[in-house]
């Protein structure tokens, strides 16, 4: 049984899915869209225009695809729906009858994840909805609450794969549900088979950032690495759990125990306890064997039964911010930008203007590396001034944008970089990770399919 990853983030390339539906045999394709900061944009989205709030680009995407979706009998899993899986599927709905396949394609919607419209119920039913980071209860920032969407696992998807959906939308899923919900549906694994599910969720962590699995942001020996055309992994699963990362032979990108064990270890917390919904997962099981010809077998993987909690990402209004930047030239490019953000501090103590942070990055003298670069290397030829203000007042973070630009003229010399005008002050999405038990989640769940 073949899935494959045909998008890692939402924004990823568009022409991967495409490739993997034409370029060779696979009977899923997983579509990876969210995160916890696309969560964020889509809700402001959705608050700009209800009809908003999921990946736009996946229905034309489909559109694209449908033809060969129905004439291979290929199925679609993706979190495209965002915070409004239904606004997805109308879309999807009514653009299809303009499409020619051979029969309807049956679309599926997974509901349930969002808790926004019940949020004071659940917390006046006593759950706090602790910050996992902080220990804080919700309730410290309700008020600015935007977004509150529980990571659901297999057991919706499972049900619209039942009712022999084509392509079934979700919300918040978690990623690596995507791929491992079809294993479980194709080879009827049961519901406390920890070690097959866990296998699953090995098999789905591989897949859900699309070309990392496949030579793509390696480190290893990166410069082989063919990726003007980019295999996207494809997990060959078997009945018993075991399975085979590979790409499509005539795309570019590699597969070998460097490119898998590089994404295996992303994101890692403990690798003893990968939780998802459905089971935890012990990485540390993982045997690797390296096949050659872009083929590598994951066996051995072991799990333990499900949490009884399940995680919620909430999204708050966390204030405002700007970044402003300006670039200095050879010669003391480093001491010049050094004497450019103190300039600028000084000029904004002098206005009496306070942030909850002001960062400074000195991009180009060793600031990606943070504090373990050491002292930055003062002879380089040019340095950008990156700085950066958070604050609760919208008022102050816009005073700041107008101080960056008097810097080109009262500030130190050869400065450029400027042309693009003032900085934009955005508003902040603040992330709040907590737990729920699962069964406010699970009794809200719907699932309907609806033939466009």
């Amino acid at each position: 049984m073949r899935v494959a990853s045909g998008q890692g983030f939402w924004g990823d390339w568009q022409e991967a899915p495409k490739l993997q539906v034409r370029r060779g045999p696979i009977e899923y394709l997983m579509l990876d869209y969210l995160a916890e900061i696309t969560m964020s944009i889509l809700e402001k989205q959705r608050e700009r225009d209800p009809a908003a709030g999921y990946a736009r680009d996946f229905v034309d995407l489909v559109l694209d695809l449908a033809p060969d979706l129905v004439s291979k009998g290929i199925r679609v899993v993706s979190n495209a729906g965002g915070v409004n899986p239904d606004a997805c599927r109308d879309a999807l709905v009514q653009r299809l009858t303009d499409v020619d396949t051979v029969r309807p394609l049956r679309i599926a919607t997974v509901r349930g994840d969002d808790l926004m419209s019940r949020l004071d119920e659940v917390l006046a039913a006593g759950h706090e909805l602790r910050n996992m980071e902080t220990g804080e209860p919700l309730s410290t920032v309700r008020e600015r609450v935007t977004a509150a969407n529980a990571y659901m696992g297999a057991g919706p998807i499972l049900e619209a794969l039942r009712q022999e959906a084509d392509v079934v939308v979700t919300g918040r899923s978690t990623d690596t549900a995507l791929t491992y919900a079809p294993l479980i549906h194709e080879f009827g694994w049961e519901a406390d088979d920890w070690n097959r599910i866990a296998a699953g969720v090995v098999a789905g962590h591989i897949n859900e950032c699309g070309a990392q699995a496949c030579g793509g942001n390696t480190l290893f020996r990166w410069r082989e690495v063919d990726l003007v055309e980019p295999g996207y992994p494809i997990i060959e699963a078997s009945a018993d759990g075991s399975f085979v990362v590979t790409k499509h032979a005539s795309l570019g990108g590699r597969v070998n125990w460097a490119s898998v064990t590089e994404q295996l270890v992303y994101e890692m917390g403990d690798p003893t306890e990968y939780i998802t919904p459905d089971c935890v997962a012990d990485f540390s099981t993982i045997q690797l064997e390296d096949l050659g010809g872009d083929r590598v077998r994951v066996t051995g993987v072991e799990g333990r039964p499900r949490p009884e909690l399940l995680k919620v990402s909430i999204a708050y209004r966390g204030g405002y911010k700007a970044t402003g930047m300006l670039t200095y030239s050879y010669p003391d490019a480093y001491e010049k930008a050094v004497a450019a953000d103190r300039v600028l501090r000084g000029r904004l103590d002098r206005l009496g203007l306070e942030f909850d942070e002001i960062r400074t990055e000195y991009v180009g003298a060793g600031a990606c590396h943070g504090p373990l670069a050491g002292s930055p290397d003062p002879s380089v030829p040019e340095v950008e001034l990156r700085i950066s203000v958070r604050g609760d007042d919208r008022a102050r973070v816009e005073r700041f944008t107008r101080e960056l630009a008097p810097l080109i003229l009262a500030g130190p010399p050869t400065v450029t970089g400027f042309a693009a005008g003032r900085p934009r002050v955005h508003e902040v999405m603040a992330y709040w990770p907590a737990l729920i038990e699962r069964e406010v989640v699970e009794s809200v769940v719907r699932v309907e399919v609806t033939e466009a």
